[in-house]
């Protein structure tokens, strides 16, 4: 009940919040209530909200983790020291930083209820994330230009906020537009090489990878599987023990019998 009593007044904040949308009638359903709170947040630009409303926020949150449930380093099988791998949500992951599939904006998804893991992991972390995001690049377009935009491979290292992870990598893939390149794959690999390096950096011993520039990025699956692979495992070699764990995430089907069969699973 408590739960429920928190979305009914995040709507109503929400949309108040939103200006256009304060008048929507939102069908009485759970499902069809969540889904409502998760697009305002989707559309909502990156501004401040008032700290009452972002307390609520956060303990909504907070308990749709515990909902979902937390996935514990430990409750993760080693299949090559110290690699894993791992089907499901990417936002449950209980690690020091989970990786994103960003854009070059770096301000996550505005699609409402899009499917993409930039849209759910700015969902389930929170709307402090977009703001962070924003300030940061705020901060690169005044040091290099008002048409700066994230170069591909150069990650963006953040708070998590509301997810299990303590912190978020952003980093944006290389696109396919008509064929695979080898400059393409090299910037697949320097987005592996360069997001392993910001986390030795900064003391994050584990760290969760999605299947960067898969899906509407276009890169073959099986290729930026190899490509992930053998550049994790070339970057392991080279440095013993810097880090704890690192779990390939996935979350199709496909990309569980790829990663399987390339780490002898």
């Amino acid at each position: 009940m408590e739960q429920q009593r928190r979305l009914a007044e995040l709507l109503e904040r929400f949309k108040a919040d939103s200006g256009r949308w304060r008048d929507w009638d939102v069908p009485g359903d759970e499902g069809s209530r969540r889904a409502a709170l998760r697009s305002l947040m989707n559309i909502r630009p990156p501004r401040p909200m008032d700290a009452g409303t972002l307390r609520l926020q956060d303990e909504y949150l907070s308990a749709r983790a515990r909902e979902k449930g937390v996935v514990a380093l430990a409750d993760i099988p080693v299949l090559r020291e110290p690699i894993s791998l791992w089907q499901g949500d990417i936002t449950r992951l209980q690690v020091d930083a989970i990786v994103n599939a960003a854009n070059s904006r770096m301000l996550g998804c505005f699609v409402p209820m899009h499917t993409c893991i930039d849209n759910c992991i700015h969902t389930f972390a929170g709307v402090q994330l977009r703001l962070e995001c924003a300030r940061r690049m705020a901060a690169l377009r005044e040091a290099r230009g008002e048409d700066y935009e994230q170069p591909t491979a150069l990650p963006m290292l953040t708070d998590a906020y509301n997810l299990p992870a303590r912190k978020v990598v952003h980093v944006v893939g290389p696109i396919v537009e008509d064929a695979l390149t080898p400059a393409l794959e090299r910037d697949l690999k320097d987005c592996y090489r360069n997001t392993l390096d910001l986390c030795a950096a900064n003391g994050l011993r584990s760290v969760a990878f999605c299947c960067i520039s898969t899906g509407v990025f276009r890169f073959p699956n099986r290729r930026a599987a190899e490509i992930a692979v053998g550049t994790v495992e070339a970057w392991l070699a080279a440095r013993p023990g810097a880090m704890d764990r690192v779990v390939f995430n996935v979350f199709r089907d496909e990309d569980l019998r790829i990663y399987e069969e390339l780490l002898g699973e």
